[in-house]
This record gives structure tokens, sequence and C-alpha cells, in this order.
């Protein structure tokens, strides 16, 4: 019969032993599993987390009477719609939804490995928004989102935003992926 010392030296062995092969919360483990315990956000996730938050309160904004004037002349789409989300931004039902939905898909991609993906194809798509707002004649059926100056202008700084912030991203995680 084994002595206690040695029982004890066993255990401690046998400790250490499983110690080294479970992954610890320290710098030792996986970006991936930190990430899924919410540690460690990226700038990517980080920004679109931000950017999504932003998308989701405009949308959500779109349907409220106050920060939205003319709420009684909001419509489901085009140039009937002359409800104005902040007194500025020319909103409908569907630029609204359009918006949270938006919104909801950037954070979504702030919780995943895609954000870059979603805030760079995001900003591209934006860019087809602002050139639709410049060629289509605001008066016109085909507005059927609808647009204005100010969401012209207010797209154009989305799409820059939205590819700026992908590209400052994607540098930052190189940039730490060489250190590392």
């Amino acid at each position: 019969m084994p002595d206690d010392h040695q029982f004890r030296g066993n255990t401690l062995a046998r400790s250490k032993e499983s110690s080294r092969r479970r992954p610890s919360s320290s710098s030792s483990s996986s970006s991936s599993d930190r990430l899924r315990r919410g540690e460690d956000r990226s700038l990517l996730q980080i920004l679109a987390a931000l950017f999504g938050l932003a998308f989701l309160l405009a949308g959500i904004g779109g349907f409220i009477p106050g920060l939205t004037s003319n709420y009684d002349e909001l419509s489901l789409l085009g140039t009937d719609s002359n409800a104005k989300l902040l007194g500025l931004f020319r909103v409908s039902v569907l630029h609204n939804i359009v918006h949270a939905l938006f919104g909801v898909g950037l954070l979504a991609a702030a919780r995943a490995s895609w954000s870059k993906l979603y805030l760079l194809g995001g900003g591209l798509a934006y860019l087809g928004v602002v050139a639709y707002g410049f060629i289509v004649d605001q008066s016109s059926d085909a507005n059927f989102l609808p647009v204005n100056d100010a969401d012209n202008l207010l797209h154009v700084g989305l799409s820059l935003g939205l590819v700026g912030a992908g590209l400052v991203g994607l540098a930052v995680e190189r940039r730490t992926a060489l250190r590392g």
C-alpha cells in the first residue's frame, strides 16, 4: 500500500499534467476561444457593433413620432412619404426597415469573424445607394426609398465610413497577426 506522501505526489503530478492539457483563460488560449467567451473583441467587431447600433436606432427612430417630423405622412415607400427623421432625412416604412435590418446584420457580424465582410460589403452597397440617390429624380415614382439631398450626403458619409472602418480594422488585424 502506498504511503500518504507518495499518494500526494502522484495526485500533484496528475493535476499538473491535466492543467497543461486544458486551455486556460490566459494568453495561451486561442483568440477564437476568447472571442466565443466575449473577450478581446477585434477592432472590426467593435466598429461593426457601433455601426450596427447606429443603423438599428435610425431604423427604429423613423417609426417614433417626435424623432420623425410629419410622422402622419409616413408611407410604405416612395415619394408619397414626407416624414423626415430628425427633420432632415426623408424616410418611409421600407427605408426604416432597411436601416433596422442592416443594423441587425452588423450587430450579428460584430459577434462573428465575418465583420470585415459586412463592413466592406455594406459600404460598397451604400455606394450603390449613393449612385441611386444622385441618379434618380427625387420627385419621380422611381424614388421608392425615398431619398433627398440630406440622405444622399449621409449615404456618402456612411459608405465611406463603413469601407474606411473595414480597411482600418483589416490593417490593425494584419499588423497584430504579424506581431503574434
